[in-house]
C-alpha cells in the first residue's frame, strides 16, 4: 500500500490554500460545472450548510482566486474560474487526489485546523502565564 498518497506539492497546497473540508467541497462542486452560476442558496442546499456559511465559502473562494463573480447579474453569484493556469492545474490535481484518497486529504485538512487551534490555545496560555 502507498504510504504517502499525497505528493509534497499538493500537501503544501492543501496546507496553505484549503482552510476546511467545506471549502474544498464547495470548490470541487463549482469545478464540476464551470458554466454553472452559483448563488449562496444553491450552494447551501448542495453542501447541507446554512446560506450564510455558503455565502462565506463563496467569498473565501473568490478571495483565493479560485472562483470569480458572475458578470452582470442582479444577485451575487460565482463561477469556477481560477485566476491562473497554474492554480487550475493544482485544483485539478487535488480533485483527482481527493477522489482517490478522500480520507487522507480530509485528515490533512483537519490536521491543519487542529494545529491552528493548538497554536491559538498556546498563544492564549502564554499570555495568561505572563
Amino acid at each position: 500500500m502507498d504510504k504517502a498518497p499525497i505528493p509534497e506539492d499538493l500537501r503544501r497546497f492543501v496546507l496553505t490554500s484549503i482552510p476546511s473540508v467545506p471549502f474544498l467541497e464547495a470548490l470541487l462542486l463549482l469545478r464540476a460545472n464551470p458554466a454553472q452560476q452559483w448563488h449562496s442558496d444553491m450552494l447551501a442546499q448542495r453542501l447541507y450548510v446554512r446560506e450564510r456559511t455558503a455565502h462565506a465559502l463563496l467569498e473565501d473562494l473568490c478571495r483565493a482566486g479560485m472562483v470569480a463573480p458572475c458578470p452582470d447579474t442582479p444577485q451575487a453569484c460565482y463561477q469556477y474560474q481560477p485566476n491562473s493556469e497554474h492554480l487550475r492545474e493544482r485544483i485539478d490535481a487535488l480533485a483527482d487526489l481527493y477522489a482517490k484518497h478522500l480520507v487522507e486529504v480530509t485528515l490533512l485538512i483537519h490536521s491543519t485546523l487542529d494545529r491552528k487551534a493548538q497554536q491559538f490555545a498556546d498563544a492564549f496560555k502564554l499570555r495568561k502565564d505572563s
